[in-house]
């Protein structure tokens, strides 16, 4: 790796905490090993149908995947029919998804390199779905970038559209019960993802790959219920939440979930309350 491929962190990495840091964090170098850290084949089987399940119960057709990375799960829905636009903060990660699109089905993907907080003016049109995986929402430090992000995803969703939004279980890892299996998302079983630094506004993770190269990534550590309040108070009527793809979990302990899905309906609710959610 040469010196200008390197990730620059400063003297003090753990006092790295702005949004806008995370584009200089994915270089490409560790771009084109990200692959290595999810493992498409291991991921697919680990996640089965999860997502396409919630997608198609919801006669969703147009999605908008917002965090495509490296394209995963773009991909994965063209080839079940679905519409995708893709987009990505990361112009690295645009262009290896367009490549993967390409390996992985034949497909041209639909790329849009975009701000999550000026989503209305880079994409346009509304979608019966937004995705945003892979852990992607907590490289947002700041609560009025939260706030500004889900407004952007409730406003390019039509009436009755679905945001599917997931997260680490940071509530395990603040709380000292950190202990992740790798068994959903990280599926590469010879590649280290582990927290290395943690307090209430900072989540560090080494990845560490088998050629001995190692990056980090910043991220703001989000509890699981300041998340579902966030989604509830810019419009979502109903939000679910899933502990590594089950209804039903272990809420805390070592034994908890490593990730969450938040499923946020938009909709309208007779009465102006709150739907039932859990």
């Amino acid at each position: 790796m040469t010196a200008h491929e390197r990730q620059s962190f400063g003297d003090d990495p753990v006092k790295v905490r702005e949004t806008d840091h995370y584009r200089i964090e994915y270089i490409k170098s560790f771009v084109e090993k990200w692959d290595e850290l999810i493992d498409w084949g291991s991921r697919a089987e680990s996640e089965g149908d999860f997502f396409i399940r919630q997608l198609k119960e919801r006669g969703a057709r147009r999605i908008l995947d917002v965090a495509t990375g490296t394209g995963f799960h773009s991909v994965r829905l063209l080839n079940e029919g679905f519409e995708v636009v893709s987009v990505d903060g990361s112009a690295a990660m645009l262009a290896k998804a367009f490549e993967n699109g390409l390996e992985h089905g034949g497909h041209i993907l639909r790329t849009v390199l975009a701000d999550w907080r000026f989503l209305n003016r880079d994409v346009h049109g509304e979608f019966d779905a937004i995705i945003c995986l892979g852990n992607s929402f907590t490289h947002l430090f700041s609560e009025h970038d939260r706030r500004k992000t889900l407004a952007e995803f409730y406003a390019m969703l039509r009436h009755d559209g679905v945001l599917i939004l997931d997260q680490r279980n940071y509530d395990a890892i603040l709380d000292g019960d950190y202990e992740a299996s790798h068994t959903y998302y990280y599926c590469g079983e010879a590649v280290d993802a582990a927290p290395e630094h943690v307090d209430e506004g900072l989540a560090r993770f080494r990845y560490g790959f088998p050629d001995g190269s190692v990056y980090h990534l910043n991220m703001f550590p989000l509890r699981k219920e300041y998340t579902r309040r966030l989604m509830r108070e810019v419009g979502f009527q109903r939000v679910e939440t899933y502990g590594d793809f089950q209804q039903s979990y272990r809420e805390d302990g070592p034994d908890g979930p490593d990730f969450f899905v938040h499923v946020a309906e938009k909709l309208y609710v007779e009465g102006g309350g709150a739907a039932d959610e859990r």
